[in-house]
């Protein structure tokens, strides 16, 4: 990396990117370029930017906005275009990008710097009209609702841009701007501003992601994978999301932009599709993702676009992944000596642990169950829940105690707080790799897209199952069966070193143990488990009971205490107990 200035930074590869500056996004496409892989041009601004700009009120200081215009000078100079230059024109993305990745929770505008005259020039240069009144007429949608906060329905494929311009002016009494560098002013203040919204407060707080941190600005050249039949974009995960099988898993959109594929308003195809129509690109881009996940030491989850026949690689990050994947992954990369059995088992949550044990559908039942619809498996997982059509719903609903399934014709990142309320996802459109598939598999929530337009109409307010195994959705409770250790890949490896890692062994009795319930610090679902009360009752135990161990807090008091053994309550899992044991003993080695 090099920087214009302190307030941006050109990624060009030639040191190493610290996520903490410049956010996940940038950190990986720096690490992409320092691989000598095909990336196009980029800078940031680095996350403190965002935090002095929230403190100024929303204001972006003159002296960043100048930095800004000499990042921009400089993709001008390594790409021989100029922004808002009809005779050669440079199209830019604007994207978030915090240390933590947060897939989808915050803005993108794609293709700024488009203008009547850009547009022009664009078809002149492409040969191709329609590709640049396509393109224009995404960037004003795109800046439309994402900036001004239209609220348009999406432009067919026949739409102008005077029109969608007309309808976003009628809808908000403001314009889209025609001067790029007020385009782009815009876009910097959008993304800030997205820190802050509704989606991403709820997204960080179900993650335990502090509050206070802020995100990046990647303003990266864009390349167009709608420009002519050997073009298009795509997302691949260098292993399977859903099953955690060891092979490449993902979906290619001919003559798309990245944003058609994950937010789920187009049905890409799968991966096979790519090799059968480009397989030079095909088998570049699978030699890319190997390297990319020999690197960093963990699945990716890549995205991709094709310009003309020239794959290019926009960014890669740590996949999410599926409860059951996160178990296989973690064990296998182990295996491989990829990583240490204790970073495998700090790759898995205890959460997760619970997801994949907990029941799945009793196949004698669903054989005989009303099918309601079939789609695409997103996340693995049985649930069952009143169908409702919207986040607010969802969110009032689970308030109120009850189950219910969001099921909706897809899902955006205003819809996160009602995915997190949500016992299940079910989506009429959409593909493995949409918005609602990526988010659930980060929640651990069954979930099917996919399954058809206006398909879920019907449904308000009727009970169903879904299982995100299966790709299915049926009518009304049905009945689960107990999972065992053996029918998750996996686990009997990541248990058995948990045992080996931990020095408190779980048992099922003990002749001599200190009963935390009894002694009156029992698990309150209203009230967080203090881990330094509990350390302190147990100081000298020879084993532990209680209801609150099952937590993080009691773990790390009973790696504080150095309490031999947990003796396991009725209901308590002992992979889950180990799991969190395990951890909390890596965690208390490391602090020493």
């Amino acid at each position: 990396m090099s920087g214009v200035s302190e307030h941006v930074i050109v990624l060009d590869g030639d040191t190493l990117a610290d996520r903490e500056q410049i956010g996940n996004k940038g950190a990986s496409v720096a690490r992409m370029l320092g691989l000598g892989l095909p990336v196009p041009p980029a800078f940031a601004l680095p996350i403190e930017e965002c935090r002095r700009y929230h403190a100024a009120g929303g204001r972006l200081d003159d002296k960043v906005w100048a930095a800004v215009l000499e990042g921009v000078a400089e993709l001008e100079s390594r790409t021989g275009r100029r922004l808002g230059d009809p005779q050669a024109p440079l199209l830019v993305s604007v994207r978030s990008g915090a240390a933590v990745s947060m897939p989808g929770m915050m803005d993108t505008i794609l293709n700024l710097g488009m203008t009547e005259a850009v547009r022009e020039g664009l078809a002149a240069l492409s040969g191709d009209a329609g590709f640049a009144r396509s393109t224009h007429v995404r960037f004003c949608h795109e800046f439309g609702h994402t900036v001004l906060g239209a609220d348009i329905d999406d432009p067919g494929d026949d739409a102008t841009p005077d029109v969608v311009c007309a309808e976003i002016e009628e809808d908000t009494g403001e314009q889209v701007p025609g001067d790029p560098y007020d385009q782009l002013r815009a876009a910097i203040h959008a993304v800030f501003e997205s820190w802050s919204s509704r989606r991403a407060i709820a997204y960080r707080k179900h993650w335990g992601i502090p509050q206070d941190g802020g995100t990046a600005v990647v303003v990266q050249a864009m390349v167009f994978g709608n420009l002519g039949e050997r073009s298009g974009t795509g997302v691949l995960f260098t292993r399977d999301p859903l099953s955690g099988a060891p092979e490449p898993y993902g979906e290619w959109l001919p003559g798309g932009q990245g944003e058609d594929v994950v937010s789920g308003s187009h049905d890409p195809l799968p991966l096979e599709a790519l090799r059968e129509q480009m397989p030079e690109v095909h088998d570049e881009l699978l030699a890319a993702a190997a390297l990319l996940e020999r690197t960093n030491g963990d699945v990716q989850d890549i995205e991709f676009t094709v310009e003309g026949g020239r794959l290019y690689l926009l960014q890669t990050r740590s996949a999410k992944r599926a409860p059951l994947a996160a178990v296989r992954t973690a064990v296998d990369l182990a295996t491989e000596g990829a990583i240490e059995p204790a970073q495998a088992i700090a790759r898995v949550s205890a959460e997760q642990l619970a997801s994949v044990l907990a029941p799945r559908l009793a196949r004698e039942t669903a054989d005989v169950a009303e099918v309601l619809v079939r789609g695409v498996a997103a996340c693995p997982g049985v649930a069952s829940g009143r169908v409702v059509a919207d986040a607010d719903a969802a969110e009032a609903a689970a308030d109120a105690g009850e189950d219910v399934v969001l099921a909706r014709p897809t899902t955006s990142p205003e819809d996160v707080s009602g995915m997190i309320a949500a016992r299940a996802v079910v989506t009429e459109r959409g593909g493995s790799t949409s918005h609602a598939a990526v988010v659930t598999r980060a929640l651990g929530r069954p979930s099917v897209v996919g399954v058809g337009e206006g398909a879920t109409g019907a449904w308000a307010d009727r009970e169903v199952t879904v299982d995100g195994s299966a790709g299915v959705v049926y009518a009304g409770r049905l009945a689960t069966e107990e999972v065992g250790e053996d029918d998750v890949p996996g686990l009997a490896e990541l248990v058995a070193w948990a045992r080996e890692l931990s020095p408190t062994a779980v048992v099922d009795e003990a002749e001599e143990v200190v009963d935390l319930d009894e002694a009156g610090l029992v698990l309150d679902p209203e009230d967080a488990p203090d881990a330094g009360a509990i350390a302190q009752r147990l100081a000298g135990a020879p084993a532990a009971r209680g209801s609150v161990l099952a937590t993080a807090e009691g773990a790390r008091a009973v790696a504080r205490s150095g309490v031999p053994a947990v003796v396991r309550l009725p209901g308590q899992h002992e992979a889950i107990l180990l799991l969190r044991l395990a951890q909390e003993a890596s965690r208390s080695e490391e602090e020493r």
